[in-house]
C-alpha cells in the first residue's frame, strides 16, 4: 500500500483519480485510501443494455484514458491493470484511471518505451461490444493474444528475456487476424482498425505509445470526438445492475 500512495501522491492529472486523504480508525491497525467520488466505471457500462457509446463517445473515452496513461508513463509510473473496471466516469463525463494496486515504477533507461497494449483492448471492447480475448486461465489468455495478434517471430523469441517465456510459445504458427476479427466495427471508425493493431501489436518494439496513439488519424478525421459535457447522463450502478438482473430473469422464464 505505500508504494500505491507513492505512487498516486506523484500523479496529478485529471485522468487519474485523485487521492483525498488517509484514514486510520483508533481501534484498528488498517489504512484506508480516500478518494473523489466517481459515479460509474466503464466496465459496468459497456455490459449495460441501456448503454451504447456511439463513436466520437468512444473516442472521448479513449482520448481521456490515453492521456492518463501518458501523464502516468511521463511520470514513470506503469499501472498493470487496466481494465474497464479501473477506469471510472463521473456524472460530468470525465474518466479516471483508478486502482493502482499493482502500478510500478518503470526504469526511464529501458531499451521501449512504456506502450498502452491494454488501451487497444478496452477501445476494441467499446467498439464491438464484446470483450476482446476472453480467458479463464493464464495460458488460455496467451493463446488467445496469439490467436488474435499473430504468433511472435522465432526473432523475438530468441532476445526474450522473459523467464519461464518458452513455456508459452505456441505449438503452431498464427497469422494475425485483428481486422478479420473487428470487421463489423462501426464505418465511421475504420481508422480504429489500425490503430488497434498499432496497440495491439505483440513486439513492444513495434506497439504504440499512449503519445503515439493520441496523434492518430482516429483522433483526428470526423467524426471527432465528442465533449465531456455532452455525454449522457447514466444511470446509476444500482440501476444498471437491477435492469440487468430484470433482463436476465425475462430470457430465464
Amino acid at each position: 500500500m505505500a508504494r500505491e500512495i507513492f505512487i498516486l501522491r506523484r500523479l496529478d492529472h485529471l485522468n487519474v483519480v485523485k487521492l483525498e486523504g488517509l484514514v486510520t480508525p483508533r481501534m484498528s491497525c488498517s489504512m484506508y485510501l480516500v478518494f473523489e467520488y466517481m459515479e460509474h466505471d466503464l466496465a459496468r457500462l459497456a455490459a449495460s443494455p441501456d448503454v451504447k457509446f456511439t463513436v466520437p463517445q468512444v473516442k472521448r473515452y479513449m482520448q481521456q484514458l490515453l492521456a492518463g496513461l501518458e501523464h502516468c508513463h511521463n511520470h514513470d509510473v506503469l499501472h498493470r491493470d487496466i481494465k474497464g473496471s479501473n477506469l471510472l466516469v463521473d456524472n460530468e463525463g470525465i474518466l479516471k484511471i483508478a486502482d493502482f494496486g499493482l502500478a510500478t515504477f518503470y526504469d526511464p533507461n529501458h531499451k521501449h518505451p512504456m506502450t498502452s497494449r491494454s488501451a487497444g483492448c478496452i477501445l476494441a471492447e467499446l467498439l464491438d461490444g464484446t470483450p476482446a480475448m476472453p480467458g479463464r486461465i493464464e495460458v488460455e489468455q496467451v493463446h488467445k493474444i496469439f490467436k488474435l495478434c499473430g504468433s511472435p517471430s522465432e526473432q523475438y523469441w530468441k532476445k526474450s528475456k522473459l523467464p519461464l517465456a518458452a513455456m508459452f510459445k505456441p505449438k503452431i504458427s498464427y497469422k494475425q487476424c485483428i481486422r478479420d476479427t473487428f470487421r463489423d466495427f462501426p464505418p465511421s471508425s475504420l481508422d480504429s482498425l489500425l490503430l488497434v493493431e498499432t496497440l495491439l501489436a505483440f513486439d513492444p518494439a513495434e506497439r504504440q505509445t499512449a503519445t503515439d496513439a493520441l496523434r492518430s488519424k482516429f483522433f483526428t478525421t470526423k467524426p471527432y470526438a465528442c465533449e465531456p459535457s455532452s455525454l449522457p447522463q447514466y444511470p446509476s450502478s444500482k440501476e444498471l445492475d437491477a435492469n440487468k438482473l430484470r433482463d436476465e430473469e425475462t430470457r430465464r422464464s
